[in-house]
């Protein structure tokens, strides 16, 4: 879907829209979107700043970041990202970096993709770590077992020989 500011009259629009998975492209392995992603929002057309407010439901499937197994989640993303024209995006290179700044992007002609806006609002709010129980065993690091399902009994108190002569200062 794309949003073209040239032919917007009033100064705010409504938008509503449902994306694939598959159209997305999301490149992360350990997350995949099931089914298709709803994003509702609005766009705002000020004199110097287009903002777009709205929020973005669908499911997801995440893996494990211990055992690997996948995970059901529900996504929703509430976002607002601001867009500016070049000109008036700030030419200091040399200032500091405020938090206000990372919400704003430059507006490369009159259109914005909610396609590649959707995308990038759900990678910025992608978990770093997600557990499928608080006290998950992870997999063993001997034998690549679930240590959920199945006590592989590996011996994990070997020591590596490199630190052998190390041992016996102790």
């Amino acid at each position: 879907m794309i949003i073209d500011l040239a032919k917007m009259e009033e100064p705010s629009r409504q938008f509503d829209s449902t994306v694939g998975a598959d159209e997305l492209e999301l490149e992360d392995p350990n997350f995949r979107l099931v089914g298709d992603v709803r994003v509702v929002g609005e766009v705002r057309k000020g004199s110097a700043q287009i903002d777009v407010i709205g929020s973005i439901t669908g499911s997801a499937e995440i893996d494990c970041s211990r055992c690997l197994e996948p995970i059901a989640r529900d996504l929703t993303v509430e976002f607002a990202a601001s867009y500016v024209a070049p000109e008036n995006f700030a030419k200091d290179k040399e200032r500091e970096v405020s938090a206000d700044d990372l919400d704003v992007d430059v507006l490369d002609g009159d259109r914005i993709d909610v396609k590649q806006l959707i995308r990038e609002q759900i990678v910025l709010n992608f978990p770093e770590q997600v557990f499928c129980q608080p006290d998950c065993k992870g997999l063993c690091p001997k034998c690549g077992t679930n240590r959920n399902l199945i006590d592989c009994n590996c011996d994990l108190d070997e020591t590596d020989p490199r630190w052998a002569a190390l041992k016996k200062l102790i």
